[in-house]
């Protein structure tokens, strides 16, 4: 109600004031720009009072309500009232410090590169600047496999082999979506990362690609291992991502069960951001498969099953390390391979056989240009693919659909 009164008060005291420039107009064309003035506008309320006084009159009802409106919030809120009064909104907030301290310097096809966020996930550096749906300019690099820390790579120009892949990508303002260009030699890579609990990695970071690219970046570099954040050394529930629901939901199958042996199934893909997510989950608890209904909503505390009133588990108590048994066989059958669906994978098998592919990595090229990288979600009533792509910095999920028609190249970034 103070407020109501104190905007409807503002917006009376406006209306007179501009009543009163109109009528300075109508009196002549000099006193109407004179009127703009303060001073001079005093002097025409004085000299024309007859003509200015119902624009005045209008003005001093304005100030009723500002004025019991004011008195309101002073006695109910007097700390807000202050912080209306001393204009302290109009100032810019203060910016909430970085959560990675990234030190590179160098550019990005010819333009200062400046990223604010990285990551080092299912084997794909990223390096992003810009916190758009399509970030303003981007540095990936595919490694050959994933590596836990440390991670350490040496590539120079001349090397052969199976080298990590880089792609670069920039977005124009004119453009809908980002340009791309990728090499798998003839650049420069040094990586020396190590880890810094809780999901961080921090090292030296120098690539440098070919001159045509106009690409070279040098410098110290942190970035995240996982899409989990942690405050104080504990897991911040607050943060939307589906690693972060894993975890939840583990943990809350954990105390439900009273086990800590729970091995949960992949989730499926959750588009952020929400409030409510209603999934069935798929787990093995003490070696007995188990698909349960949940939901789980997202509260002031973060996320959390909804109803989950269990209490927390007991802290496991030592052991002794058990002997390590004997084994009969000294000689262990070597593993099979696991069989590469890159190598054969094509548009016409993907459609065959969608269920194969669901939740890889793809790369799809539309035919008028333009690409998009994410994890197939499946293929639509009229034949269309679903890709979901992770965003970088909010945690959230995009989809998108091509028909078969508009694709000119889709590739499998993963065995």
């Amino acid at each position: 109600m103070d407020a109501l009164l104190i905007l409807g008060g503002l917006l009376l005291m406006v209306a007179g004031l501009v009543w009163l420039v109109m009528l300075a107009f109508s009196t002549s064309l000099l006193w109407g720009w004179g009127s703009l003035i303060p001073p001079i506008t005093l002097v025409y309320v004085l000299r024309h009072w007859r003509t200015a006084r119902k624009a005045v009159v209008l003005v001093g009802l304005g100030g009723i309500p500002l004025v019991v409106g004011m008195v309101l919030m002073a006695s109910q809120d007097a700390a807000r009232l202050e912080a209306i009064l001393s204009l302290r909104w109009l100032k810019e907030a203060p910016k909430a410090p970085a959560e990675l301290n990234i030190r590179l310097h160098g550019e990005l096809n010819g333009q200062p590169f400046s990223p604010q966020y990285a990551e080092l996930v299912d084997g794909v550096l990223s390096l992003r600047e810009g916190e758009d749906f399509f970030a303003r300019r981007e540095v990936k690099i595919r490694l050959p496999q994933a590596q836990k820390a440390p991670v350490q790579l040496d590539v120079l120009p001349a090397d052969e082999g199976p080298l990590p892949e880089v792609e670069i990508s920039w977005l124009l303002p004119e453009q809908d979506l980002p340009e791309a260009r990728r090499l798998d030699k003839g650049y420069t890579l040094h990586l020396d990362l190590q880890a810094l609990p809780p999901n961080k990695l921090q090292g030296d970071f120098h690539l440098v690609l070919p001159p045509s690219f106009k690409t070279s970046l040098s410098g110290r570099l942190e970035l995240f291992a996982d899409r989990l954040r942690y405050k104080d050394g504990r897991l911040d529930t607050q943060f939307d991502s589906r690693e972060t629901l894993a975890k939840v939901v583990e943990d809350y199958l954990q105390r439900r069960f009273a086990t800590r042996v729970v091995q949960l199934a992949e989730l499926p893909e959750v588009s952020f951001p929400t409030r409510r997510v209603p999934l069935t989950v798929q787990a093995r608890i003490d070696g007995a498969e188990q698909r349960l209904p949940l939901v789980l909503e997202k509260v002031a505390a973060g996320w959390q099953v909804e109803g989950d009133r269990y209490p927390p588990l007991p802290e496991p108590r030592a052991v002794e390390p058990a002997k390590p048994a004997v084994e009969e066989n000294a000689a262990a059958e070597p593993a099979r391979p696991a069989l590469d669906r890159r190598q054969r994978f094509s548009l016409v098998r993907l459609q065959r056989n969608p269920e194969q592919y669901r939740g890889l990595s793809m790369r799809v090229s539309r035919a008028d240009g333009g690409t998009v990288e994410g994890r197939f979600v499946g293929l639509d009533g009229d034949g269309s693919l679903r890709i979901s792509q992770q965003l970088g910095s909010g945690g959230g999920r995009a989809s998108f659909s091509f028909k078969p028609e508009e694709i000119g190249k889709i590739e499998l970034l993963e065995p």
